[in-house]
């Protein structure tokens, strides 16, 4: 048997008014804590250089863009191909595995570290998003969480990865699908969150 105080509903029934009454207020948001990391000059210097090499889907060149990715620090394996219209937030976050390959218009945010293994597939539209927000927060304030896609991974177009989550060996993410914190090695997810639905054979 349970038994609950007229204090405890009391105080129960005060924090929810008050969760109730909670607003966001953007004017307060502070993420000064966060440290990009290369200083100003280099970040602002990699943001033209992403605009007109990376996202410029007139640039299709994937040799010169995986060297400009080693030059910001990024780790590149051999055989990478990087296709248009892809965009890095900060190539010194990013490590990639040989024989991978990163589609159109895959958004790799970033914030933090990332590591994709070798012989990845990151297929059209892919987003590996690092950064989020406490919707809990009157701050909205700014979370982080590294990305690790381990070899052979396959995430499929205009699927998800958030931050803090770990895509296990030759794991699949269906198209269109939101990867949970951890897939397991050779099964393929699918749905949001996404679950597994059978073994990669």
């Amino acid at each position: 048997m349970i038994i609950v105080s007229f204090h405890d509903l009391t105080v129960f029934s005060y924090i929810h008014s008050k969760n109730q009454n909670m607003q966001v207020d953007l004017s307060r948001y502070d993420n000064s804590w966060f440290n990009p990391g290369r200083g100003m000059i280099v970040r602002t210097i990699w943001h033209f250089t992403n605009t007109i090499f990376f996202i410029n889907g007139l640039f299709p060149f994937s040799g010169l863009k995986v060297f400009l990715l080693k030059i910001f620090g990024a780790q590149i394996g051999k055989g990478v191909v990087v296709k248009p219209r892809v965009s890095v937030k900060y190539p010194w976050n990013l490590r990639i595995g040989e024989n991978t390959w990163i589609g159109e218009g895959v958004w790799i945010d970033n914030l933090t570290k990332v590591g994709i293994g070798a012989n990845c597939c990151l297929s059209q539209g892919a987003l590996l998003l690092c950064g989020n927000h406490n919707y809990r927060s009157e701050t909205f304030d700014l979370m982080v969480g590294e990305i690790v896609l381990e070899d052979g991974v396959w995430i499929g177009a205009n699927s998800i990865v958030p931050g803090n989550s770990v895509c296990k060996t030759h794991s699949v993410l269906s198209v269109q699908s939101v990867a949970p914190v951890n897939m397991e090695p050779f099964m393929i997810y699918r749905g949001n969150p996404a679950a597994p639905v059978k073994k990669r054979v």
